[in-house]
């Protein structure tokens, strides 16, 4: 099977993600997926193959050389965003990409345009994987999957490519922050690990956002609006100056970079009780705390303005930034770095402006930057994947096998 063979066969599953579960996996199709690579894997002769009750596939590619070289591993997660619908994804292939339009629905005027996604023109001449326009593509992270699957197959049928021992490991639940929670790091039993869940070609992440959640309830005095002078109390106002408490500028539409931002996700309310959900990050370890204690400030006024427990507030730390973990073992960043290099990709040390399960695995004790998939406009429609961004993926983590294999 090729790569994009793979590719089209795991983008057919749908494994969308759940936050209303509670339960790992967070959905039943998850495992569905796990048990269809754990035979693919089987078929292609890989060894300590297991498949736990919560959709955790590990298995080994063994070294074919009697050197001592560390162990290292290649991570990518299972579930598709719950942003959008993962079901029945229609892909096609665009071959020779020219530069204009693209219809993906011509009945609902679906159109992938480079005036609104102009990184659609880095991509001229070559062949574009690209939704219908009903759902996403699936590219995250299922791009990643077929590339690690891809390689491991290309090194076990090239012997003459000297590496030490592989392990690969799909997770769920990536896509709601819980993919690292269950993620058994002893048994995975690595040196040090890449998750390929990055975008664009080139680039090669070990900083992520610090993060974490608010949920603030307001509650208010519900009355007879024909009778209500003086003794209605609406949640939802005051939900709305709890809004325009936040600086506006510090919007995820507002910033890049190293830019911190509140990004207000859910709004639901009544009268009587209306809640607003937050999610807040910053690279700046002491810009995070400063911003969640804004929050809570924040809340504080509110509960001064309008009388004691008006306000309720529910925070939590969700992930840190894995850099301070990664330091101290740059060499795995400048092996990655020279795998690009030597396959004829410029890498792009950037930022993520978000989180992997590499993140949280840093913090478990496997230090674990990330590489780009070669996805683009992840979590919607208008998702896309060049083909040869896949191949050059695959082709670095042949490379840094070798690599390490030749430099040890």
């Amino acid at each position: 099977m090729t790569l994009v063979e793979r590719f089209l066969k795991y983008v057919s599953f749908d494994t969308q993600s759940s936050e209303s579960t509670g339960l790992t996996p967070s959905t039943a199709k998850q495992m569905v997926f796990a048990q269809y690579l754990k035979t693919e894997l089987e078929g292609l002769g890989l060894e300590d193959i297991t498949l736990d009750e919560r959709a955790y596939l590990f298995a080994t590619l063994p070294a074919n050389t009697d050197k001592p070289l560390p162990t290292i591993g290649f991570i990518a997660h299972l579930d598709t965003s719950p942003d959008m619908t993962g079901e029945n994804v229609s892909p096609r292939i665009v071959k020779g990409y020219d530069g204009s339009d693209i219809t993906l629905c011509a009945e609902e005027n679906i159109v992938l345009s480079p005036k609104q996604f102009p990184e659609l023109l880095d991509h001229k001449g070559e062949d574009l994987i690209v939704t219908d326009g009903r759902t996403l593509l699936g590219a995250d992270d299922k791009a990643g999957i077929a590339e690690i699957v891809s390689a491991v197959a290309y090194l076990k049928e090239h012997p003459e490519i000297k590496h030490g021992k592989i392990r690969i490991g799909f997770n769920p639940d990536e896509e709601i922050g819980e993919g690292a929670h269950h993620f058994d790091v002893e048994k995975f039993g690595c040196d040090w690990a890449y998750t390929m869940d990055g975008g664009e070609v080139g680039e090669l992440e070990f900083e992520n956002f610090n993060a974490a959640v608010a949920k603030i309830v307001f509650k208010g005095r519900n009355v007879h609006p024909g009778y209500a002078k003086d003794k209605m109390v609406n949640s939802i106002f005051i939900a709305n100056r709890f809004i325009n408490l936040l600086p506006t500028a510090e919007r995820p539409e507002h910033t890049a970079g190293y830019e911190g931002f509140f990004h207000l996700t859910g709004v639901e309310g009544g009268v009587e009780l209306s809640t607003l959900t937050y999610i807040i990050r910053d690279h700046n370890r002491a810009l995070f705390e400063n911003r969640k204690q804004l929050i809570q400030d924040l809340v504080a006024q509110i509960n001064t303005e309008y009388g004691e427990g008006t306000a309720l507030l529910i925070l939590h730390d969700q992930y840190y930034n894995m850099r301070e973990h990664i330091e101290p073992v740059m060499h795995i960043i400048d092996t990655a770095f020279a795998a690009m290099e030597a396959v004829g990709v410029k890498p792009n040390v950037r930022p993520i402006r978000g989180g992997t399960d590499g993140a949280q695995l840093s913090f478990k004790g496997l230090p674990c930057p990330n590489i780009f998939a070669g996805g683009l406009n992840f979590h919607g429609r208008y998702e896309f994947v060049p083909i040869q961004s896949m191949e050059k993926a695959t082709r670095v983590i042949v490379k840094i096998a070798e690599l390490i294999a030749a430099t040890k």
